[in-house]
């Protein structure tokens, strides 16, 4: 059986085409111009009405469709723009392409939202030498709107605006669907595969900062493609090749000559690396042997493959601590699973004629690019370039990848830029149908502004940096007397969501092309946008239920029969505020800048705060305290941003609990 989903989803595309076309036949049958050209006036206008009809049938049809479709969440935003850019398109159809423009309103006083394309439009009709006032044709457009469930009124303001108000009753009804059927995002037209290229540590050496951010970062986006719908593979692309290997497994047959029968003990890899390359460059013999090994580990020999095996599980098991710590899924496919795609792409380039010789290597100009990628060095060794090409190459036909996102630091943002433009260059990919793409970001700054490192001036490794995060987050509860009311279950569980939960969204609060200053401190402060003041505000959310003696099953009835009333303006507020959540994911598809979406959850969280202060959920005896009335709409809205909180967490990576 095909997906439900998909087929509601093809089907309601095909009619919106056959809906544009319909009216835009309409539109030309209307023209004087065209009745006096035919003869057959009489069947054209028989042709006209058939049409009409035909077109109101489709539009009936596709509303029912949309019907079905209610357990998804919808994006309010993009519906109105479906609706006002039919109306634009009827109000002006002498405008190719007229600009669209729906915002959502930054004062309730002017509305919901705004459409602000009519100024837009008048300049576009006036380089057509045609001269319109803007309020004009914003009443054109309002004239023009289709019928719609959405909309209650219109209002014309200043040179054009047009301020829109949505129905309550459908906003009510949209979060009653939210309540019913959870957090469920909007259908896809089809399931694309996502590759997202993150982490990528290098083997024998420490994680760092930086690769906390790749981390965090590439990680968040998988988890927002996974939530909408998309197949995605998540790829770590480790350095596990080259010729430091010589040396690494040159000085591992010095120091453990039995390594082949008894595993080498070898606790600490970044001072066996050190080690490595003193010798490396200190001696002359070492440095010959050095490159032997990397001759013979190129032609792959078993006892060198071995050394090569063990070195790199050392290195393995060192990540998959931070990646455990941090909760990450991913795959590891080094440089060393290319290496026998090379020579095929280097092979590609030439056969195409795009190789030119200099000095001995063989480098390739793609169009509009200053720099060259070096595919093949003088003395016949491949590059990164050539690494990087190939595993492109992969992603694109044997993936057979939709969209390819490369999460590392913005100093890659030249390398990857010219690696995209010789892919394109050589007809791998057209930019229209796949998306490939530099997910950039900025370096991590220690609280002096300058790069963050130890005292003594070393990089700080990532597992020294988590470790503190549970100390600082374990003093932080304590301080707060929560080791007095938490079991010592719950307290682990605290210390660990806040530890970790602070360093991820500190980094992803942050816009990540920015450069950004780790602080402890302002990271587990919990006032303002931080991780420990929505964590905090998402268990108060949760525990009104509970201290009203309100369990699941009685909030899941009431979401079924209970009305979400939203007369007061907190009410009306809140309730428009949760169902922003698919319109906030959509720009960050978009754009890949995840800190909209943290931005959106403090926003959220203010916003409940606001409601709660306002609107009694629970009502009770002031002597006694008891409760004596529970408004249960109200508590159905707890639930709808607790709801929402919980998802956008899970997108961030952050594991919420129940009791902090």
């Amino acid at each position: 059986m095909g997906d439900p989903v998909a087929e509601y989803t093809s089907r309601l595309q095909e009619q919106e085409r056959e809906i544009r076309r319909l009216s835009a036949e309409i539109e030309s049958l209307k023209n004087p111009q065209n009745l006096s050209a035919s003869p057959h006036l009489d069947g054209l206008r028989e042709e006209n009405a058939r049409l009409k009809y035909r077109l109101n049938i489709l539009k009936r049809s596709l509303q029912d469709e949309r019907s079905h479709c209610t357990k998804y969440m919808m994006n309010i935003n993009q519906q109105l723009q479906e609706i006002f850019g039919e109306a634009i398109r009827a109000s002006c159809p002498e405008l190719d392409n007229p600009p669209l423009a729906v915002t959502p309103n930054q004062q309730a006083k002017f509305g919901d939202y705004q459409c602000n394309s009519a100024m837009a439009m008048a300049q576009m009709l006036k380089a057509k030498g045609i001269k319109v006032n803007p309020r004009e044709i914003a009443e054109r457009i309002v004239q023009n709107i289709p019928d719609n469930e959405l909309i209650q009124k219109t209002e014309i303001a200043g040179p054009g605006f047009i301020n829109i108000h949505l129905k309550r009753t459908f906003v009510s009804k949209l979060l009653s669907n939210l309540l019913v059927n959870g957090v469920q995002p909007p259908p896809l037209a089809s399931r694309k595969k996502v590759v997202v290229d993150f982490s990528s540590p290098n083997i024998a050496k420490e994680m760092h900062v930086g690769h906390l951010r790749s981390t965090i970062i590439g990680d968040s986006m998988c988890r927002l493609f996974e939530f909408l719908g998309y197949d995605v593979l998540r790829l770590n692309h480790v350095g596990d090749w080259g010729t430091q290997f010589g040396m690494l497994i040159a000085h591992l047959q010095d120091k453990f000559p039995n390594y082949l029968d008894v595993c080498p003990p070898i606790s600490d890899l970044q001072a066996f690396y050190k080690e490595s390359k003193k010798r490396f460059d200190e001696e002359e013999d070492f440095k010959r042997r050095a490159y032997q090994c990397v001759v013979k580990l190129q032609s792959k020999e078993p006892d060198f493959i071995k050394a090569w095996n063990l070195i790199c599980d050392v290195s393995r098991k060192e990540f998959q601590k931070v990646y455990s710590c941090l909760d990450i899924q991913i795959i590891e496919r080094g440089e060393s699973f290319y290496q026998d795609m090379m020579t095929a792409v280097v092979k590609e380039f030439e056969e195409k004629g795009l190789v030119e010789l200099d000095e001995g290597r063989k480098i390739v100009f793609a169009p509009g690019q200053s720099i060259p990628l070096t595919i093949v060095k003088s003395d016949g060794g491949y590059t990164y370039d050539t690494s990087d090409l190939a595993a492109l190459r992969q992603r694109i036909f044997d993936e057979k990848a939709d969209v390819i996102i490369y999460v590392t630091d913005s100093g890659q943002g030249t390398h990857f830029q010219v690696v995209f433009a010789a892919a394109q260059m050589i007809g791998w990919y057209d930019p229209q149908v796949t998306r490939v793409e530099h997910a950039g970001f900025g370096v991590v700054l220690g609280e002096d502004k300058k790069k963050f490192k130890t005292r003594s001036g070393d990089t700080v490794r990532l597992m020294d940096l988590l470790d503190e995060g549970l100390k600082r987050s374990m003093d932080k509860l304590k301080e707060k007397d929560r080791d007095k009311v938490l079991t010592l279950e719950e307290l682990t569980k605290a210390q660990t969501s806040v530890a970790f939960g602070c360093i991820k969204y500190a980094d992803l609060s942050h816009n990540r092309i920015n450069d950004y200053v780790f602080s402890f401190d302002k990271m587990l402060d919990d006032r303002g946008n931080t991780a420990a003041y929505l964590l905090y505000a998402f268990t108060r959310i949760r525990s009104i239920a509970r201290l009203a003696n309100i369990d699941d099953a009685t909030l899941r009835k009431a979401a079924e029969t209970t009305e979400v009333l939203l007369d007061h303006e907190k009410e009306w507020k809140l309730g428009k505020c949760i169902l922003r959540f698919p319109e906030i994911l959509q720009k960050i598809l978009d754009d890949l800048l995840l800190h909209t979406l943290c931005d959106y959850l403090y926003e959220l969280a203010t916003t409940f705060t606001e409601f709660y202060d306002s609107c009694y959920c629970v009502e009770k005896d002031r002597q006694t305290g008891e409760v004596v009335k529970v408004n249960m709409w109200r508590m159905l809205l707890c639930e709808a941003t607790a709801a929402i909180m919980a998802k956008g967490f899970d997108i961030l990576g952050i594991n919420p609990v129940q009791r902090m």
